[in-house]
């Protein structure tokens, strides 16, 4: 579905070039969850930007489908870790937002905003407005609106990040329940390394200076982890040290301040 080729991005300010990415190669395959971990400054939100269109490459090129990313297209959901709802409108509205810029007939998108708000939990919150929403809640309405243009690819960045735990880890459950009922393909970005494992099908480890895939992991555990002690699997140790111990190594490089040959 998704296909990276030899992607680069340069940064320049002042007199200096910035390399977030170099050499950047991805697949996403049709029906995937596809996470990204890495330390902060390694491009993992760039490498985001860049499949939505809201920023160019430097080198290299995307495609999705086939067909070369050039800009902002409608077939790409973005849900950030800002909820970024309209304070002005109540949930059923923020939902109906992007239905309403297509053009949709109202009762049609009204129908598809409220079965939505059903999908995600909250079709008893349609007339409450963000104020009066938990943060979980909000995130919820993000992934229903998203998920209202009925986008081919879904981007995550770090979604849940500023939740708390225990609202964070039923709303892990919760999406991992929705992308299997719509069969949806998502590349998903996190500093937790347990998010991803719960999470994903396949894990890809990023580096820094310059930002670039140094390891992928395959994930083998059934789903859904959530009916199930996943973290008691062996092979959800394994997973959890090695991709532990390739952070730390970036971590220490990025302190020591070693910058690598692209």
């Amino acid at each position: 579905m998704l296909e990276i080729r030899n992607v680069a991005k340069r940064f320049h300010s002042r007199g200096t070039t910035v390399t977030a990415l170099d050499n950047f190669d991805l697949t996403v395959r049709p029906g995937e969850f596809l996470t990204i971990v890495g330390p902060s400054g390694c491009g993992k939100s760039t490498l985001l930007n860049l499949v939505s269109g809201l920023v160019g490459t430097t080198e290299g090129e995307l495609l999705l489908n086939g067909q070369r990313i050039r800009g902002v297209d409608r077939d790409v959901g973005y849900i950030t870790q800002s909820d970024n709802l309209f304070p002005w409108r109540t949930t059923l509205n923020n939902v109906l937002y992007g239905l309403e810029i297509q053009g949709m007939p109202k009762a049609e998108r009204t129908a598809r905003a409220r079965e939505l708000l059903k999908l995600v939990g909250l079709e008893t919150h349609a007339d409450h407005y963000p104020s009066e929403l938990s943060g979980g809640q909000k995130q919820r309405v993000g992934i229903a609106r998203s998920l209202a243009i009925e986008p081919k690819l879904l981007l995550m960045d770090e979604p849940f990040g500023a939740l708390d735990a225990l609202t964070r880890e039923y709303l892990q459950g919760e999406l991992q329940r929705i992308c299997a009922e719509r069969d949806l393909t998502v590349l998903f970005v996190t500093h937790s390394i347990d998010e991803a494992i719960f999470l994903s099908d396949r894990i890809m480890v990023m580096g820094v200076n310059p930002g670039r895939i140094i390891a992928e992991f395959s994930i083998n555990l059934p789903k859904p982890r959530g009916e199930y002690n996943f973290r008691a699997e062996a092979e959800y140790a394994v997973l959890r040290e090695q991709i532990w111990e390739l952070l730390q190594s970036e971590l220490i490089q990025t302190e020591a301040g070693i910058e690598r040959s692209p």
